[in-house]
């Protein structure tokens, strides 16, 4: 199973003092990599009390190639937008390092990095039985 959680709030200055329209140019570009995305079950791109946010959310049976797309995804939106923040949270049961483990894709400034969920892992016996995933 591959399920991923996640959400950034888009910003492409740190304080806030954006000239016009470079917000926008930036939601413009996020949109059309949300767009060639098109592999989630969950993509929205919308405006909350004027300020661009994106969550990204689903469960998969298998993980494919999305996990990979996703990441590069997450990654870009901070390229795109370098102010920007947000987590995405992911777990793999088929990752043979982290199978029993969320990781958080953590996104601060525009720059992703890695680190454990400390929160729901491990995933046995926190969130679920051993008798669930019997692979561990």
């Amino acid at each position: 199973m591959f399920e991923y959680h996640g959400w950034v709030t888009i910003q492409v200055s740190a304080d806030g003092d954006e000239p016009d329209g470079l917000l926008d140019r930036a939601v413009d570009r996020v949109g059309r990599v949300v767009r060639e995305f098109g592999n989630a079950q969950l993509v929205d791109l919308r405006y909350a009390n004027d300020v661009p946010v994106l969550h990204l959310g689903g469960v998969l049976k298998r993980p494919s190639t999305v996990g990979a797309s996703l990441l590069h995804l997450f990654i870009r939106v901070g390229e795109l937008a370098p102010a920007s923040y947000g987590l995405l949270h992911v777990h793999d049961d088929e990752d043979f390092a982290h199978g029993n483990e969320f990781r958080v894709y953590r996104m601060v400034r525009g720059q992703v990095t890695e680190c454990a969920d400390p929160f729901l892992s491990p995933v046995v016996p926190t969130v679920a039985d051993a008798d669930a995933y019997a692979e561990f």
